[in-house]
């Protein structure tokens, strides 16, 4: 009947999801993560992805406001992200780097330069 029969998985082709993908959802978990942590001055987190045998090994770079617990909101963005890359595209994460670039103070003028204490 019609001509075509059922494709057994083991025959199915596989489906690959691009790096840069990846490194979309990736950079959205992070933003999610920091969702009203983030200041409207700090630039959004910008995430680089590496995908090899199934696993996204994952870079990120953020900025956070001060004060902040950095650990905590790191130990966040680093568990958003496992999360949504693994229920969005499949993947393990078996590695999370985080780059904190800068640390923003409303003690501090973005021109000033001034130190906090």
């Amino acid at each position: 009947m019609g001509g075509r029969r059922a494709v057994e998985p083991g025959e199915r082709g596989a489906t690959r999801i691009a790096d840069r993908v990846v490194a979309k959802i990736a950079s959205q978990a992070a933003r999610e993560a920091l969702d009203g942590a983030r200041a409207e001055d700090i630039e959004p987190p910008h995430a680089t992805v590496a995908v090899h045998e199934g696993a996204a090994r994952v870079r990120v770079s953020l900025e956070l406001a001060y004060p902040v617990d950095i650990g905590a909101r790191c130990r966040a963005v680093r568990s958003r992200i496992v999360e949504r890359v693994h229920g969005l595209a499949g993947m393990d994460v078996p590695e999370v780097v985080i780059s904190v670039e800068r640390l923003h103070s409303p003690h501090m003028d973005r021109t000033g330069g001034e130190r906090v204490r």
